[in-house]
């Protein structure tokens, strides 16, 4: 449930949806210029660590500030070693196991049918969710399910030429977006920090960690050359850094502390859409009648759950660009 009290102005929301839409819609782009010339893991890594560090450090000057001010502000609260270790089990299903597979899938792959496969997380959230609740899957979550697989089975069809896509990079992504759901889960029952934005700077961290860890196991720090590092690739990095990681997360756990769920949870149709236009205008990525069809059934299907779901249900839904901010919102 959202706050009812506190009303924001419509301009504030518009403004609020707008950040969400445009720049969590962008960063698929901003990934595929990244990994041009940067290793995909270890790129990844570096994003976290910074923003989270980033956080880390804003969190600590200000309580520093606040205890030396004698206020009544609630003072932050040490992390505990259980809530370090849910950090590090959602970083790595979230960053590692959901981001740092976009990142290498963006090898191979378009960004913007990327962002589509991506979208099919709000699906994979309701289906598990009623897994874990022993619950029934409504009829709109298997019917979601079931024509999201059908979109993503079009994209794996033998083809050739501008219309045939790596079935291994396909399978990446889909594996990103079932992490991505898993962690989400998790995030919303671990224990963390009351503080929420404590809890996503020790995640960001902890994934940074992890993603960082994994690309030198599989030998990226061999095959780095920094000499070889783009201009685009670093603006790419610093755009995941500053607006990815830092701007979009603030108005995405302002918007969920404020509107409806179902309102926030728009972002997961448009931001495909958003990714697949800027891919053909900056990348010069075609759109072929099978990739547009299997963008229909993917993106139809997830606004189908999204908009047929109860105005008070819980589940927002990350992407792989708001790390844990639901459970941000969640935790207040």
């Amino acid at each position: 449930m959202t706050r009812v009290a506190d009303r924001p102005s419509t301009l504030a929301v518009a403004a609020a949806l707008g950040i969400v839409y445009v720049v969590w819609g962008s960063t698929y782009l901003a990934i595929a210029f990244v990994v041009d010339s940067m290793p995909p893991l270890l790129a990844a890594g570096i994003r976290f660590l910074i923003a989270g560090l980033t956080l880390l450090a804003f969190l600590v000057a200000q309580d520093r500030w606040r205890r030396r001010g004698g206020g009544t502000a609630e003072l932050l609260a040490r992390p505990k070693a259980v809530e370090w270790r849910t950090a590090f089990i959602v970083g790595a299903l979230l960053l590692l196991g959901g981001n740092g597979m976009v990142s290498v899938a963006e090898q191979t792959i378009p960004s913007g049918i990327a962002a589509v496969i991506i979208a099919t997380i709000p699906i994979w959230l309701s289906v598990f969710d009623a897994v874990l609740t022993r619950r029934m899957p409504s009829l709109l979550a298997i019917g979601g399910l079931l024509v999201g697989l059908v979109g993503v089975a079009i994209l794996l069809l033998p083809s050739s030429g501008l219309d045939a896509f790596d079935p291994v990079g396909i399978g990446i992504l889909v594996v990103a977006a079932v992490c991505w759901a898993s962690g989400s889960l998790y995030a919303r029952r671990g224990p963390l920090p009351r503080n929420g934005l404590l809890g996503t700077g020790m995640q960001q961290f902890a994934g940074g960690l992890l993603l960082l860890a994994a690309g030198v196991a599989i030998g990226e720090t061999g095959r780095f050359d920094p000499a070889a590092v783009t201009t685009s690739s670093l603006l790419g990095l610093a755009f995941l850094i500053v607006f990815g990681s830092l701007l979009a997360f603030t108005a995405y756990g302002w918007l969920l502390n404020h509107v409806a769920v179902t309102t926030v949870a728009t972002y997961a149709y448009v931001n495909p859409v958003v990714a697949v236009a800027l891919g053909v205008a900056f990348r010069g990525e075609t759109l072929t009648p099978r990739s547009l069809l299997a963008a229909a059934l993917i993106i139809g299907a997830v606004m189908a759950m999204v908009s047929g779901r109860p105005r008070d249900a819980e589940e927002g839904g990350p992407t792989p660009e708001t790390t844990t901010l639901e459970s941000e919102g969640k935790a207040r």
